[in-house]
């Protein structure tokens, strides 16, 4: 995995991630998609409520304002 630095002397350089800039970056990765997945189920119990009781959403934002 490549990494960009910008330096006003030498320009951009890309270079390879060390070990520590590497496993940081999966960890990263690994935490984005946890995330994802997470905003994705919540996003469906949503739907699947709204569903069940047979209003949109933006019907939905009215009823709670």
């Amino acid at each position: 995995m490549k990494i960009a630095e910008f330096n006003l002397e030498t320009g951009l350089i890309q270079r390879d991630m060390n070990d520590d800039e590497l496993a940081q970056y999966e960890k990263d990765q690994e935490e984005n998609r946890q995330n994802q997945m997470k905003k994705d189920a919540k996003a469906a119990q949503k739907a699947a409520l709204l569903d069940r009781l047979g209003i949109t959403e933006d019907e939905a934002k009215l009823l709670l304002a």
